[in-house]
């Protein structure tokens, strides 16, 4: 069943903006440190692709952080949700912490979708959690049904 859905849409020129305001201390915010080195690897090939990574990922942890109903606040943060990939390229979301000890104890899972263009990334993502779960438990649509 649907715990909460979130999506999101960041403009690709306003991260470029950011990391040439702040350099790799704007990534390092972001970015989880397996992140971290896989933009500084696409970076170093072609820098465009590396915005373009890091724009995917802050939009994907902000469709995460709609998701599951908290925003940008404890547990969630940028570096304990890490967006990564299976062999056949599927985005997964990967948790560290104590976000992943928030998630788990709820018995959630999450699917996410990440797009971009040449000025913007976009991502979906939908957390689910068992149909056995009480519908009036702590998730953000449960309550209203």
């Amino acid at each position: 069943m649907i715990y909460g859905v979130g999506t999101d849409v960041c403009d690709v020129r306003r991260i470029r903006q950011s990391l040439a305001r702040h350099g790799e201390r704007f990534a390092r915010k972001i970015l989880s440190d397996a992140e971290l080195a896989t933009w500084r690897t696409r970076s170093a090939r072609w820098p465009e692709r590396g915005v373009r990574y890091l724009a995917t990922r802050f939009s994907a942890k902000e469709a995460f952080s709609k998701a599951i109903g908290l925003g940008m606040r404890m547990p969630m943060t940028w570096r304990l949700c890490e967006i990564g990939k299976l062999p056949s390229g599927q985005p997964t979301v990967h948790l560290h912490g104590v976000l992943r000890t928030w998630f788990e104890q709820r018995g959630l899972s999450a699917h996410v979708s990440l797009t971009d263009e040449s000025d913007y990334a976009a991502s979906f993502v939908v957390v689910e959690y068992p149909k056995s779960m009480n519908l009036a438990d702590d998730g953000p649509g449960g309550a209203r049904l």
